[in-house]
């Protein structure tokens, strides 16, 4: 995937995980942005860690470890702020 396609995604997978997950969060879009493509790597290290695969392309499950990894980012950013 290219930059722009990175960028796309990491909006997406960012904008689930802050909509998901209660409270306030930082940032705006380019934060979003962040933390979406943060999450997709973090998603696809826990991923192949436990055999379910990488982040690799636009599907469902690429978004879901994305997600899954943004998600993690938040609740590790959010217990450092506190």
């Amino acid at each position: 995937m290219g930059i722009i396609s990175w960028a796309l995604f990491g909006l997406i997978a960012g904008a689930i995980a802050k909509a998901l997950r209660k409270g306030d969060d930082p940032g705006g879009w380019i934060i979003t942005i962040i933390i979406g493509i943060i999450g997709a790597v973090i998603g696809g290290w826990i991923g192949t860690a436990l055999g379910w695969g990488d982040v690799n392309g636009f599907n469902f499950r690429s978004f879901t470890l994305a997600v899954i990894g943004a998600l993690l980012l938040l609740f590790v950013v959010g217990k450092m702020r506190k």
